[in-house]
Formats: C-alpha cells, structure tokens, sequence
C-alpha cells in the first residue's frame, strides 16, 4: 500500500508539474506593453509620416493596409479579401472585407478607402464601385500588389476636423507628438482581439536610453543598435533581427553639376575603407555594400566592390584643381552616424580630399534608408523616386534589367552605399511569441505578457 501511495503520489506531482508549466506557456489576454523607440513622429498619418522601420511599426498598429504580406514576402489578404487584375492589365480591382469597422464605429466603405489611396498616391486612378476599390497606375503596374503594402497605404478615415480612424489592432488612447502613443486593443478587430490591453510607446529615446529602460524593468521591448547586438545576446534578454533591410550611405542632395564635381565624388567613393569600419565600428554587424540592394533581395550585391581604390582615386583627384572638398552632415542624435562620418573624412584625407563635418549640413549626408519592400523592383523604384531620379521602365521584369537599373542609379553619383543592417530588437522574459519579420516590422499582434501574479 505505501508503494502504490507513493506511486500516484509521484503521478499527482508530475502532472500538476505539466499544469504548471502549460500555465505558464499558455496566452493571457491583458497588461500593458511598454515599448522603447528612437523614432520620434510628429503625425500618425500613414500618407504623411516620413518611412522610417519605426513608423511602419507605429501605423501598422492603428491601421490595416488592402493587402500584407506574409513571412516569405508572398501578398496575403487583409482589408481586400480578393484582388484580380484590371482589363489590359492597366491595374488591379480589389474586393473588401465586408463588415470592418474604423475604431470610430463606423464602416468601412470602398468611398473612403478609394479616398484615402488617392491622398496617398497622387499619381494613382483611385474608383470606387460598390464594395470594389480599383487602382490604375499612370505607368508600368508589375509592382502594384507590392506597392499597396507599403505602410504608406494603411487606410485612414480623416474627417475635416483632422481626427484619423483606422481599422487596426488597436485604437489610439493618447498621443503626444513626437514623445508618447498610448494604444488599446481592438475589441472588434476582423482578425481576432490581441492579447495585450494595451501598449505605451516612448519616443525619442537613443538606444542607450532604452536598453537602461529594460534592464530596470520600465520597458518590455526595445530597439539595439546593431553595433550592440553581440552584448545582448550575452544578457538574459530575448534579442530578434530582421534581414538586412536598412542601407547606410552617403546621399548628395543634388546631382553633380560638371564633370570635375562627378570625378570628385567617384574619388570619394574609391576613397572609403569599408571593412574596417565594419570591423570596429560596427562590430562586425551587417555587411560593407557598394550596391543599393542586398544581396539576398538581389542575387549580384556581391558584384560591386567594397574595397578601396586609392590609387584610382588619386588620379581622379589629381585631373581637380585645387583641393576638392566636401561637407558632411549627419543625425546629431545618432552615435553611429558621427563616427561613420569622422571615419569618411579621414580616409578621404588620405587620398587628398577635404570633408568637414557639419551636423546640419544638408549637401551631403551619412543616412540611413530603409529599403521599401522584400520585392526588389519595388523597392528600387522607391528609392530611385527618394532620390529625384528620372524614372525607371520596369517592362521586362528580368534580373537583368534589375542589375542594370541599380548601375544606372549608381552612376548618377547622387548616392555611395557603405553598409547593410538588420533591425533588432530585444525584450524581457515576460513577453511572449512576439516576432520580427523580414522587413524589420514587429508582430506583436499575437505576442502576450507574462502576468506577475501567481
């Protein structure tokens, strides 16, 4: 009898052992999600708010765009339940989900999601008929599906006292311009309630700022520099990082003006030493690029050279009179981009050339881009629209064409590309199933908190 007591006496224990832990690792709906960020937003107006991996984060929390796309970049459903193309391929006719709801109560309708495209996309042929939104666009169309993913095309209602409604998984509680977005769930979201009650998004804060705001518990999940990523991984955190989506260059703000302009900036270029920027800098996170594109978006990034070519430089500077120079500017709120710059103007001191650093200048820039989209076309064509380029015929579609369109861009000379990054972000043990897809956007959607209580 002592043994069988004994027995189920070690059943019992097990089993509320395996309850327990099913416990702890099932969903809980509440609390509230305390986010970091260095963004800081003047607008929620997803046709308004300048891209950022940040803003595209804040709007997909308030608004839903007609289509998303999935972990592998395939176009899914989302507002448009169907799409197929326009007669001729002129554009495509998007079908709404029926019965959605703006956070305001009121329907969404195929007038107001026609209007909302329109003030996005200018250029676009924005109809609506009955629960039928139909874009044509004023040229090639190959990347219309893609293109209405962009965060650029959530669908807002705005009414004329300037109030913005959208359909997302939460509505907004409180907004404060560039410090504070406070957001709660969507009781009557179409794709099911989130788990969390609610999250506090703090703006403007460097990502030393934010990692303190972990580590003392006021934060749940925070942006890391990438530079840094290797020392969290070291601590108790949860660190995720998207593929390489953001490219760091060096971005003139107008084309060259005469050809010893162009041959000073090609000088400038065969000047840089990427790798050991990498290296120290960086702390080897990311990769040195000649190319707009990354490699695992593009297929040929390898292609272009990222090493040095001084002598070559040399040359080109000793075919300039006098001493060509440069002044370099720089987002004073962002270490990286400083040290970035003061390393630029070294090594083109070593070839001859002159770059002072001036924070606020505006003629040349350390930036940092996010690239548009998982889709290469399309975000090649955003980015050649970024920088006021004639435009690029996309008719063939081919890798060729592909390859051939990014050296056109390049040989502008309006842009030297130096490093490709991931996005990361890392989070305390009490957030759970969150993850960060591709493109650097966080789902949090399905992510759920921990509760402290036993």
């Amino acid at each position: 009898m002592k043994r069988t007591g004994l027995h189920w006496l070690a059943i019992s224990v097990l089993l509320i052992a395996a309850s327990s832990a099913n416990a702890d690792t099932r969903p809980q709906y509440g609390g509230t999600l305390h986010i970091g960020m260095t963004m800081s937003a003047s607008s929620l107006d997803p046709a308004e708010v300048p891209d950022s991996v940040g803003a595209r984060n804040l709007v997909a929390l308030i608004f839903d765009t007609l289509v998303t796309v999935d972990a592998s970049g395939q176009p899914q459903s989302a507002l448009a339940e169907s799409w197929q193309s326009v007669p001729g391929d002129r554009g495509l006719e998007f079908h709404l989900r029926r019965n959605v709801k703006f956070h305001d109560g009121s329907p969404l309708t195929a007038e107001i999601t026609a209007s909302s495209l329109r003030k996005a996309n200018p250029a676009w042929n924005v109809t609506a008929t009955g629960d039928i939104v139909t874009i044509e666009s004023a040229g090639s169309t190959p990347e219309l599906l893609q293109e209405v993913t962009l965060f650029r095309n959530g669908i807002a209602k705005r009414d004329a006292s300037g109030m913005i409604s959208g359909t997302g998984p939460f509505h907004i509680v409180e907004w404060q311009a560039a410090k504070q977005l406070v957001v709660a769930a969507n009781e009557d979201y179409w794709n099911g309630r989130p788990f969390i009650d609610e999250i506090d998004v703090d703006m403007g804060r460097n990502f030393r700022d934010q990692m303190n705001a972990l580590e003392s518990g006021r934060a749940d999940l925070v942006e890391v520099a990438p530079e840094q990523m290797h020392r969290v991984v070291s601590h108790r955190y949860e660190l995720l990082r998207s593929s390489l989506i953001e490219l760091i260059a060096l971005k003139f703000a107008k084309e060259a003006a005469s050809a010893q302009e162009k041959a000073s900036r090609d000088a400038l270029r065969l000047s840089i030493e990427r790798q050991s920027m990498h290296n120290v800098l960086l702390q080897g996170a990311g990769q040195p690029t000649a190319s707009l594109l990354p490699t695992w978006m593009s297929g040929y990034g390898f292609v272009f050279s990222t090493e040095p070519d001084r002598s070559r430089a040399q040359q080109l500077r000793d075919q300039i009179p006098g001493v060509p120079s440069f002044t370099l500017g720089y987002d004073n709120n962002d270490p990286l981009a400083r040290l970035l710059a003061e390393r630029v103007a070294l090594n083109a001191k070593e070839t001859g050339l002159s770059v002072q650093l001036n924070a606020s200048a505006t003629e040349l820039r350390v930036v940092r881009i996010p690239l548009a989209s998982w889709d290469p076309w399309t975000s090649l064509l955003v980015l050649n629209n970024q920088l006021s380029l004639p435009p690029i015929e996309a008719k063939a579609h081919s890798l060729e064409q592909l390859f051939a369109s990014e050296q056109t861009m390049l040989a502008s000379g309006r842009i030297i590309p130096l490093f490709h990054l991931p996005v990361a972000y890392a989070a305390g043990t009490n957030l759970h199933d969150w993850t960060v897809m591709p493109g650097g956007k966080l789902n949090i959607v399905g992510a759920w908190l921990k509760s402290s209580q036993p």
